[in-house]
């Protein structure tokens, strides 16, 4: 799921996206799910993809700390 060896890449072509990686999961957070909320058209739909897009950042930031722990 994680592994910090591989770059997080933010910019990507339709062909990179689309394309089956070996990269970590963690990785599609910062490359789309995380840009999701700033993508939403309608007030309902911003307001939903608020808490949403807080609790993915809550769990990447969880992730991130159980793999520090784990160097430890």
């Amino acid at each position: 799921m994680y592994d910090p060896n591989y770059p997080i890449r933010t910019e990507l072509t339709k062909e990179e996206y689309c394309k089956a990686t070996k990269e970590p999961t963690i990785n599609h957070f910062y490359e789309k799910l995380l840009k999701l909320s700033d993508m939403m058209y309608t007030d309902s739909a911003k307001e939903m993809a608020k808490s949403r897009h807080a609790f993915m950042e809550s769990f990447v930031e969880q992730m991130h700390a159980e793999f520090k722990m784990c160097l430890i």
